[in-house]
């Protein structure tokens, strides 16, 4: 499928620096673009490639100043990268869906399946489940008993949902993840742990979006819950009776401990780690590989181990790093101030 730059650029409200009539058929990194493709700079360290691409049309920002010829037709937009996103999910919508039910999937005689659903080989789906409209469900998948999904999602190959979750509308689970997996509860006595029964679920509200290999454990009691809009990324650790709040994102490798409270549109690091019972509030920004051992405040930034405002942070890495430089003054000072010492007694 080709478009033209004025095609382009009336959808995401651009101005053109060019040629209107040029047109892209598919999309390429500045750095290797090609006739024909569709680049972006948003990143300030990409510019000099802006002069030497071979992209048809690049997206820039309003404010960018070329200060030598360009050779590609430029679209101005107030966001360059919000805008490849607008344009990338039109590409995306515009390729087949993929439908129907392949003779080798299980699916219970009690499960419910709307309209243009797709289930790939090897699936399995259980008793009373119900599935909703376009929705596609790809090889080698596990839908327990109960589990119910919503409208148009995407349950890609080896996703696990156990019995009794809640899958929203527009959600995608990647390769891998588990939903519903037990909470970590064990209660210690004499002879070792005893498990305690998590009888809980996982929802996962509208316009999710789940990593490969994220494991969110369903509930003891209750539902451990994803709110609307957030994403998450691979290899993330859900605890049991978590609350992820709406439109918040989380870097791979962070793992949250149990019966903690995530507000709306936060951003968690990669690595960071949560203690449990606690509560983040909304547009908390956590950096990576931060240890977060107690709540905090709405708008907050934090970074490091134990966490800390940012700037103090920075200034104490600093220090750090001279620590022992730091440690073989002092000895010597220290030194000096005995020898002084001694001289003063004398």
């Amino acid at each position: 499928m080709e478009f033209s730059a004025k095609q382009i650029a009336t959808f995401i409200q651009g101005e053109i620096i060019g040629d209107e009539n040029a047109t892209v058929h598919t999309f390429a990194k500045i750095e290797e673009g090609i006739p024909g493709a569709l680049s972006f700079l948003s990143n300030p360290k990409y510019t000099p490639y802006i002069y030497t691409t071979e992209s048809t049309i690049v997206l820039v920002n309003k404010d960018f100043v070329a200060e030598k010829e360009i050779k590609a037709t430029l679209i101005k937009v107030d966001n360059a990268y919000e805008s490849l996103a607008k344009l990338l999910t039109v590409y995306e919508s515009s390729k087949p869906q993929k439908q129907g039910i392949d003779s080798l999937a299980y699916i219970s005689s009690s499960a419910q399946l709307g309209e243009n659903v797709y289930v790939g080989p090897f699936a399995y789906i259980g008793e009373n489940v119900v599935v909703g409209d376009n929705t596609q469900i790809y090889p080698h998948t596990y839908i327990g008993e109960n589990v119910k999904i919503g409208n148009n999602s995407i349950i890609y190959p080896n996703v696990s949902v156990y019995y009794d979750c809640r899958i929203g509308n527009e959600c995608v689970l990647h390769s891998g993840a588990v939903i519903g997996a037990d909470g970590f509860g064990f209660a210690p006595a004499a002879e070792g742990y005893n498990k305690i029964p998590q009888i809980g679920i996982v929802i996962l509200e509208d316009k999710v979006e789940i990593g490969s290999n994220t494991c969110i454990d369903r509930a003891t009691m209750g539902a451990t819950i994803i709110h609307t809009g957030a994403k998450l990324d691979n290899l993330i650790q859900i605890a049991h009776n978590d609350e992820i709040g709406s439109h918040t994102v989380i870097a791979a490798q962070a793992g949250i401990a149990g019966s903690t409270k995530v507000g709306e549109w936060c951003m968690i690091g990669g690595q960071a780690g949560l203690t449990g019972h606690i509560t983040i509030g909304d547009k908390v920004g956590i950096g990576a590989q931060s240890g977060v051992p107690s709540s905090v405040k709405p708008g907050t930034q934090i970074i490091g181990t134990p966490t800390m405002d940012p700037k103090i942070f920075f200034k104490s890495s600093v220090i750090f790093r001279r620590l022992p430089e730091m440690q073989s003054e002092l000895k010597s000072l220290r030194k000096e101030l005995n020898e002084l010492k001694e001289q003063l007694k004398k």
